[in-house]
């Protein structure tokens, strides 16, 4: 049994990291401290200024530990990874970890070449972003490629060396060959400058040279090559109108800001990079009730900047908690000064202010759809309660499938549906393994022993603290069980859940002569259900969900099984040979028309080799 009293009393006045732990020894929250003693012990005294969200964490605190650390910053980088690895349920975190593209100009080379990439190195290159817009980047980068007769090619080309042979994009006018020599580094160089010049906003000289192009072409009755510069210009115009607000400044910065309501809050980012808004994310923090502004915004720059590849050179935020601490850190992530400021007048307050507007619009957006949402679910789980009879709403379904293929690569799946809605991370694939020949009954039987055993097991092992709850796979049961078949298919579920002395409701799904459900059968009874009811449309959405993940297993296993029958079978070629051939030769067919000279000049593949390929080919044919 933990000892509360003598813990808090032995807690050392030094910085450090507190772990906050559950009855199944589970990390639910991870802190920093200045002062361990002082901060620990707050937990433990009077909640009346206890936030609603700390009310409720230390309820199920069983335990905790810390560690000591040298600085408050060792602590908080400390604290940072921890919540990456631990992932704590009372901590603020972001519910994706989104790597935004940047667009990448390679001013290191001689001649340069712009495309995007998700990795933001010091290499010397120019970068532009990051962007959260993906398809607005892809968009970009074709209007540059239509304006600009600028290189995609990854070749490493160097001014005076050995000239190659122009490619299709040269014959076409979307590149200038630099390859063949045909645009010294000068010229090539001034086309590159222009591209930068419209990424930072500069464009106003490029539209100026295009129209004068324009005009003279038409002056000379050159109409074709008038229209070109014609759309060149429309091109451009698209680019600089995606940006659409522009500052005064041109340096790269976060406006960062929040809108909390009674209960949740939604974070707000926008992007400016150059003196532009490129972009804005927001994100939804859960059970916020009760916690500062600052807080909350501090523990979103941690949690946001802590897996970011990029950092810009100033923040603007409305309040924060532990500013210089946090600039201390994001410098050292940047490896040069970063600034967190407040601005308090001026165009900075503006555009912050249209943060929270924006954070404020999303939030009511959000609520909304979420509260529709779940009243739809709500009912539909209602309706399925009702009609089946179940004391409580099911509001955890799993629905069982099996697929095979003239009774080759038998295999099951399980999907899971939580409050009405798919839950894709609790979804699992079996392989069968006792089975031979399509028996769709015995396979089902093999993968629901399968996966409740597994269960039993995991939930033993947390009993006995060899597990935490958060790392099992199955031992989190359903409330009803839906099988994607008839009365057969839900005996056999039955009689696997009674061996196993388990009592969970499991019914079928009853299917027409086109293979639609036309309604349920439980407790041996045939339920007839409306084509248009609420309760119809949710079995609906399970039943195509398991048997997409069912077909999309079946055909990945499918997939291996040929590739396995036609190399592995072949004496002398191991996997590093076949990875070999794959490559150079590109698929089966071309390895199996392969001559004997061909296949020896494949690496690691020998004479003996070679001749074992051909042999097995020959047999074949």
């Amino acid at each position: 049994m933990f000892d509360f009293e003598y813990q808090l009393k032995i807690l050392p006045d030094k910085p450090g990291v507190y772990l906050m732990k559950n009855s199944l020894g589970e990390v639910i929250y991870v802190g920093k401290a200045k002062i361990l003693k002082n901060r620990v012990r707050q937990y433990f005294q009077s909640s009346k200024n206890h936030s609603e969200k700390v009310k409720a964490m230390v309820k199920n605190i069983a335990e905790f530990e810390y560690i000591v650390t040298d600085s408050e910053m060792e602590a908080l980088i400390l604290e940072c990874n921890l919540i990456k690895k631990y992932r704590p349920r009372y901590n603020i975190l972001l519910k994706d970890d989104k790597h935004y593209p940047f667009i990448k100009v390679t001013t290191n080379e001689d001649f340069p070449r712009v495309f995007m990439t998700r990795i933001h190195a010091k290499d010397g290159a120019k970068y532009f972003g990051p962007y959260t817009d993906y398809g607005a980047v892809y968009e970009t980068l074709d209007l540059i490629k239509k304006v600009f007769p600028l290189r995609t090619c990854k070749l490493s080309i160097k001014e005076g060396e050995n000239k190659a042979r122009p490619c299709l994009n040269y014959h076409i006018g979307l590149c200038s060959a630099p390859c063949a020599g045909f645009a010294s580094k000068e010229e090539y160089g001034s086309t590159v400058q222009n591209i930068i010049d419209l990424l930072s906003g500069k464009d106003r000289q490029i539209v100026k040279d295009l129209k004068a192009q324009m005009e003279k072409s038409a002056e000379n009755l050159e109409f074709e090559k008038a229209a070109a510069f014609r759309d060149k210009i429309l091109a451009v115009e698209k680019i600089v109108e995606k940006q659409k607000i522009i500052i005064g400044n041109f340096e790269d910065e976060d406006f960062i800001s929040i809108y909390s309501d009674e209960v949740d809050t939604c974070a707000m980012v926008f992007f400016l990079r150059d003196g532009k808004v490129v972009g804005r994310e927001h994100y939804m923090l859960d059970n916020t009730s009760g916690i500062e502004k600052g807080e909350i915004i501090s523990d979103f720059i941690k949690e946001f900047y802590g897996g970011t590849a990029f950092i810009p050179k100033n923040i603007y935020v409305p309040e924060i908690e532990d500013s210089e601490l946090l600039e201390q850190w994001l410098t050292m992530k940047r490896e040069s000064k970063v600034w967190i400021k407040i601005p308090q007048r001026g165009d900075k307050k503006e555009l912050l202010d249209m943060v929270t507007k924006n954070a404020k619009l999303i939030m009511e957006q959000f609520k909304a759809k979420l509260k529709a949402d779940k009243e739809l679910h709500k009912v539909s789980l209602k309706e399925l309660a009702e009609l089946l009879e179940l004391e409580e709403l099911p509001n955890r379904i799993e629905a069982y499938d099996i697929s095979n293929i003239q009774g080759v690569d038998s295999v099951g799946s399980m999907v899971v549906f939580e409050g009405g809605k798919a839950k894709n991370s609790d979804y699992r694939r079996f392989k069968i393994k006792t089975v031979l020949g399509a028996n769709d009954y015995d396979s089902m039987r093999e993968i629901l022993t399968r996966r409740f055993k597994h269960g039993l097991e995991e939930l033993e092992k947390i009993r006995e603290r060899n597990l935490e709850l958060s790392a099992g796979k199955f031992c989190v049961f359903p409330d009803l069980i839906l099988m994607d078949g008839g009365k057969g298919q839900v005996n056999v579920a039955l009689e696997v859940l009674k061996e196993l002395n388990i009592e969970i409701p499991v019914c079928g799904m009853v299917k027409d002569d086109k293979h639609n459900t036309r309604g349920l059968i439980y407790n041996n009874n045939e339920m007839f259900i409306r084509q248009n009811s609420n309760v119809m449309h949710l079995i609906t959405r399970i039943q195509d969900e398991v048997h997409r993940f069912a077909i999309t297993y079946h055909r990945s296993l499918r997939d291996k099984r040929v590739l396995h029958s036609v190399l592995e079978d072949i004496p002398g070629i191991g996997e590093k040979r076949r990875k070999e051939l794959l490559t150079k030769f590109g698929s089966i067919e071309n390895i199996k028309n392969a001559s004997f000279e061909a296949l020896i000049e494949t690496p690691s593949i020998d004479r003996k080799a070679a001749k074992n390929i051909i042999d097995y080919f020959n047999k074949s044919k």
